[in-house]
């Protein structure tokens, strides 16, 4: 018999998925950030 995997409660879940999201927005700003000084020097 296979058992069904429990799903994690909701609010785990959207933790995970606000964590990953900021994440990533931080790295593309980062980078952003990064090349606007290579390319643009004062």
């Amino acid at each position: 018999m296979r058992s069904e995997p429990k799903l994690r409660p909701l609010g785990q879940r959207l933790l995970w998925f606000v964590t990953l999201w900021l994440g990533g927005v931080g790295t593309v700003a980062l980078i952003s950030f990064a090349l606007r000084l290579w390319i643009a020097p004062k």
